[in-house]
């Protein structure tokens, strides 16, 4: 196969094999603040991003607080499945990259929920799996609770 070239921020990358994978340019994870890779000195696996942890009741405030967090250190893209997964055989430097970015995240989440939610989600592998069940089993419409407490009311 002939070379193909492609160009990433001005800087020319020759790649024999030519493909359409996820590869991370080494350059641009240490200084490009808009790629999802970079990571702020300030940013720790101890980090609490939000004051009000999830406690199964507050889903939705946590949600929401949680997702404005995640997007202004740009790494909603970690919990939405908008990144792809770099391939650990194909692309080792991208795979690390992103596995140490996406157990940041991950951290972040177990950081801002009670300990009993923590334990039941801490052995994800991925944090967009770990926002998925949250969005299983706390987003749940109390929209049936609430028709029965009004209609009781209505009743009186």
């Amino acid at each position: 196969m002939a070379n193909q070239e492609s160009s990433i921020i001005g800087k020319k990358i020759t790649d024999p094999g030519f493909s359409t994978k996820p590869e991370i340019p080494a350059e641009l994870l240490k200084t490009n603040l808009s790629n999802p890779y970079f990571t702020h000195h300030s940013n720790h696996p101890g980090l609490v991003l939000i004051s009000k942890p999830l406690n199964g009741d507050n889903y939705s405030t946590w949600k929401r607080a949680m997702t404005l967090a995640l997007n202004s250190k740009n790494k909603l893209c970690f919990v939405n499945g908008s990144i792809r997964i770099p391939s650990g055989e194909t692309d080792l430097e991208g795979y690390a990259v992103w596995s140490r970015c996406n157990d940041m995240v991950h951290s972040w989440i177990i950081n801002t929920v009670i300990p009993e939610i923590s334990d039941s989600v801490i052995y994800y592998s991925t944090a967009q799996e770990v926002w998925e069940d949250l969005h299983d089993r706390f987003s749940q419409s109390n929209a049936p609770h609430i028709f029965e407490i009004q209609r009781d009311i209505a009743c009186l």
